[in-house]
C-alpha cells in the first residue's frame, strides 16, 4: 500500500503467511520469515510468532509489521487483564480494534491459540474460529490452507508436520512467502478419565 507523507511516497512493510493447525494432541502455529516492501524482499528471517502469557498462548501475525507488533502488545495486555482467558481477551481486542479510531487503521491479522481455543482476529472486529481447526492468513494463506486441509484429510501427520509442509508448499507458489519456517507448538493435555 502506498502512503503519502510530507509529499513523499512510502510503502509499508508486510509480513506474510501464518498457519495454525489444531489436532487432538497439539496445536501448531507456523510462519514464514519473509518481510517485503512492495516487490522487494527486505528480510528473510523475521519472527512473526510469539508465545504469550507464560508460554500458554501462541500468536502470529500477517500484514503490516509495525501494526502487528502494536497489536501483539495490546493483545498481551488483554491476556494479562483477563488472567489468560483467551476467548475474553480476543473478544475485547476485537471490540477495541473495531471501535478505536487509531486502531481501525492498522493493517494486520492475528491468529491466536491456546490449548482449547483458536481465533483469527481482524481489524474489522471479526473474531473467527475455524470449523476444521485450520486457520491461514497472509498472502500465501490460501495455498497453505489448501495444502493443510489435504494433508489433514489424507495423512496421519501431526499438527506440527502439517503446518510445516503446508507452509513449504505455499512458499513454492506465493512470491511473498519464503521457506524459512518457524513453528511454535502447544501440547494439549488429555483429561484423565475416572473409573
Amino acid at each position: 500500500m502506498s502512503l503519502s507523507q510530507n509529499g513523499a511516497s512510502m510503502q509499508r512493510m508486510h509480513g506474510t503467511t501464518i498457519i495454525m493447525i489444531r489436532k487432538a494432541d497439539s496445536v501448531a502455529l507456523a510462519g514464514d520469515g519473509q518481510v517485503s516492501i512492495g516487490k522487494t524482499v527486505i528480510k528473510h528471517s523475521a519472527k512473526k510468532l510469539r508465545r504469550l502469557y507464560n508460554g500458554k498462548v501462541l500468536a502470529g501475525f500477517a500484514g503490516s509489521t509495525a501494526d502487528a507488533l502494536s497489536l501483539f502488545s495490546r493483545f498481551e495486555a488483554k491476556l494479562e487483564q483477563f488472567n489468560g482467558n483467551l476467548p475474553r481477551a480476543a473478544v475485547e481486542l476485537a471490540k477495541e480494534w473495531r471501535m478505536d479510531r487509531a486502531l481501525r487503521h492498522l493493517e494486520a491479522l492475528l491468529v491466536v491459540a491456546d490449548e482449547k481455543n483458536s481465533f483469527l482476529i481482524s481489524g474489522t472486529g471479526d473474531l473467527i474460529e475455524a470449523d476444521d481447526g485450520i486457520i491461514a492468513v497472509g498472502s500465501g494463506g490460501p495455498y497453505a490452507l489448501s495444502a493443510a486441509r489435504a494433508l489433514n484429510k489424507h495423512t496421519r501427520l501431526g499438527a506440527r508436520a502439517i503446518a510445516e509442509e503446508a507452509l513449504r508448499i505455499a512458499s513454492e507458489i506465493c512470491i511473498y512467502t519464503n521457506d524459512r519456517i518457524q513453528v511454535e507448538e502447544l501440547e494439549i493435555a488429555r483429561e484423565e478419565k475416572q473409573t
